[in-house]
């Protein structure tokens, strides 16, 4: 594609050099470029992409687009823009030729919930026959493909070669969750959803965004990115959800348990097994029973609801959709086992979503609640406290131990997290730093009917020590101690 053709209606655009250059590729890395690539330099919190265009020219990038003035004596087509990830969004749009005017984009934002929601809309999406992709935190995938997530929303030219991966693959629809990290650096600019959801609002993150309102304020650009089809769907029982509805010109489907939403669970209760709802729509009434727990989940589901029923999917899919999902990976997944334990692996890792989660599993009527937990390192460190506030409150007994302590001193994190908990006067906890001790430790304390909920990590497989990944899953840990305590 000529260089012109890429920078096409990208503002603030001044080229220095070859405007029909032949450009074969977009690269934000010096690492990955290919000869006959446009190399962006990127400022990053860590890096400066200005620093590597040295390397990326050597690489073979013929042309490279920075924010600042062409360098004296540079031998390539230099680009100076206003804003270097607004253009190297909108070129990446403009290089894999739209793919996202080809599908029904459906972007999901909020704090909690994003991940489960995309896992019903697919079911939901398939029942109807759908050809569906995801993009989200625990995997990317497509007809045909499934690649393991390395961040919950890639970088824009990573997004929209994979929308244009599942056009060409025959895909329909796209499920994205869509984290206020992209939204505040321009990644999902040039996409043209079909519709907006916003799920919740709580306290994460807040290391990168300071404040509750300048968080709020990144979800919010989902809902003001143009698009020419976009509907918003929004919780108006939560208060951001409530807010972010005043604030927006286009209105919104609102859904929730409140009288005045649009789409609103009716009845509803939850079990052991499982929920029953029903919920009430503008053109009738559609009763659901799903294999999920708890009142969180009666929210993912409205929130799947919501989107289905504003792309017009029979009401018929909706239902059998959410009947097939068994479960999802890490959010509140249970660990089988036949010593008559309820334990589950949980992705909580803020306060609210600590307390949610504990929360639900003391509705469904569990024994004693024994909960696994840390905080990961270099990370919002105002919430530890909180969390273990919240451990403090809700657990019969909990077991502090390591999550991603990464170069902070696991010890300095479990004495932040416990000074919540002394906070409450509880005295039923203990400090176990080793993540693998730590469960251990837990099941050997269950009884029949007892819950073990070992919460943070979820999905993930892996522990970040120091400058050091090592390999670690819950579940693994879990199912392995669980098989050692079944076979005795």
């Amino acid at each position: 594609m000529k260089l012109s053709d890429v920078f096409a209606e990208v503002p603030g655009v001044n080229i220095s050099g070859n405007p029909d250059e032949n450009i074969c590729g977009i690269s934000y890395s010096s690492k990955t470029v290919q000869p006959g690539d446009l190399f962006a330099a990127l400022k990053g919190e860590k890096a400066d992409g200005n620093e590597f265009i040295g390397e990326a020219v050597d690489q073979g990038a013929v042309a490279v687009f920075s924010e600042r003035e062409k360098p004296e004596k540079f031998p390539n087509t230099w680009i100076q823009v206003c804003n270097a990830r607004i253009a190297l969004a909108l070129c990446a749009a403009n290089f894999y030729a739209h793919p996202s005017q080809k599908l029904k984009v459906i972007g999901i934002t909020g704090t909690k919930g994003k991940t489960t929601v995309t896992y019903i809309l697919e079911e939901i999406l398939k029942k109807a026959n759908l050809i569906t992709g995801v993009i989200g935190t625990i995997s990317y995938r497509g007809p045909g493909t499934r690649s393991t997530a390395e961040r919950t929303t890639p970088e824009a030219p990573d997004l929209q070669r994979m929308l244009r991966e599942m056009v060409d693959s025959g895909a329909t629809h796209c499920v994205m969750e869509v984290s206020s990290h992209s939204l505040e650096l321009n990644r999902v600019t040039g996409i043209d959803f079909d519709v907006a959801a916003f799920t919740n609002l709580s306290g994460e993150h807040l290391d990168y965004h300071h404040s509750m309102e300048q968080y709020f304020d990144a979800k919010k650009k989902l809902f003001l990115i143009p698009s020419r089809k976009k509907m918003a769907v929004i919780n108006c029982d939560d208060a951001w959800g409530k807010k972010l509805l005043s604030e927006l010109k286009m209105g919104g489907i609102t859904y929730g348990t409140a009288p005045t939403a649009m789409i609103r669970a009716e009845t509803f209760s939850f079990s052991q097994e499982g929920l029953e709802m029903t919920v009430k729509y503008p053109a009738g009434k559609i009763s659901v029973s799903s294999h999920l727990l708890g009142k969180p989940n009666m929210y993912n589901i409205l929130t799947a609801i919501a989107c289905a029923l504003t792309l017009i999917v029979p009401v018929h899919s909706i239902k059998e959709g959410i009947a097939a999902l068994e479960g999802v990976p890490g959010r509140f997944e249970k660990i089988k086992n036949t010593l008559g334990y309820n334990i589950f692996v949980d992705y909580a890792h803020t306060d609210d979503a600590l307390r949610n989660l504990l929360e639900t599993a003391k509705e469904l009527n569990y024994g004693r609640i024994i909960l696994v937990f840390g905080a990961g390192g270099d990370r919002d460190r105002q919430k530890r406290p909180r969390m273990g506030e919240v451990a403090g409150q809700f657990a019969d007994w909990t077991i502090l131990t390591s999550d991603n302590p990464r170069t902070e001193d696991p010890m300095a994190i479990l004495t932040d997290i416990e000074k919540g908990i002394k906070k409450t006067g509880a005295d039923k906890y203990e400090i176990e730093p080793d993540r693998k001790s730590a469960i251990h430790k837990a099941l050997s304390r269950a009884e029949r009917g007892d819950c073990v909920l070992v919460a943070g990590k979820g999905h993930e497989d892996y522990q970040i020590m120091k400058d050091t990944i090592i390999p670690f899953k819950d579940t693994d840990v879990l199912r392995r101690f669980l098989k050692e305590m079944e076979d005795k």
